[in-house]
């Protein structure tokens, strides 16, 4: 089993490292889910590979957003970077972009990012056959499907522990979007889910689900 820590800015590298975490993950200026993040500009993208690498730590570059025609481009040119310093692997939600990278970087490990909503078995297969080594499955998933996919799954498997859970399926919910002009899918949610909405009998923030704590399940997913 691998732990895998998020690092929304360079002050929470050593930290994640420190605290044990066998790899990080993390954005650069553009392209990631997590734009209201710190991020890394390319010198910390660099410091940051360099201090994880003395230590044993791999790095996973986001770049888990659509990426519209005109950004291709600079979208490539952010990997082309990420590959000589180099990344452990890129985690991406665009079909398209992943599609590009092969062909600019065949070497690299992709991910899929839990953004493309990956809840079977068969989407599992289908992204293996494109050559991704691994897949962010949906944080929708339950324990019995979770353990379904991984008896059969061809390549390595991520869950999330640890966080929000969408009111909607990963990489699907337009509600920022048609509310307030703000994508999930560019990386700019505004969450507004966790606004009051109520029902009849409810909590007062009826779509709001609670949040994902699963460490005491850690041994029981470790065990495939």
């Amino acid at each position: 089993m691998e732990i895998l820590a998020p690092a929304g800015g360079i002050d929470t590298i050593e930290p994640a490292v420190r605290a044990g975490a066998d790899a990080v993950y993390l954005g650069a200026s553009a392209f990631s889910a997590r734009a209201s993040a710190k991020n890394f500009d390319k010198e910390e993208l660099k410091s940051t590979v360099e201090y994880c690498r003395q230590r044993g730590v791999r790095v996973y570059l986001a770049c888990n957003t659509l990426v519209r025609d005109d950004e291709l481009k600079k979208a490539l040119g952010l990997i082309e970077y990420a590959c000589e310093l180099p990344v452990d692997a890129v985690i991406i939600q665009d079909i398209g972009l992943a599609e590009l990278v092969k062909k600019a970087a065949p070497g690299l490990r992709l991910h899929a990012s839990t953004q493309m909503s990956v809840h079977t078995l068969g989407g599992v297969e289908l992204l293996a056959e494109q050559g991704f080594k691994r897949v962010v499955l949906s944080r929708e998933l339950s324990r019995d499907e979770i353990a379904e996919i991984a008896a059969k799954s061809p390549i390595e498997l991520e869950v999330f522990v640890h966080g929000a859970l969408c009111m909607c399926v990963s990489g699907q919910c337009w509600f920022s979007a048609m509310l307030g002009g703000r994508s999930g899918n560019r990386g700019a949610c505004a969450q507004p889910c966790r606004l009051p909405f109520s029902v009849k009998g409810g909590t007062g923030h009826d779509l709001s689900l609670k949040d994902q704590s699963l460490i005491a399940c850690l041994r029981e997913l470790g065990a495939g």
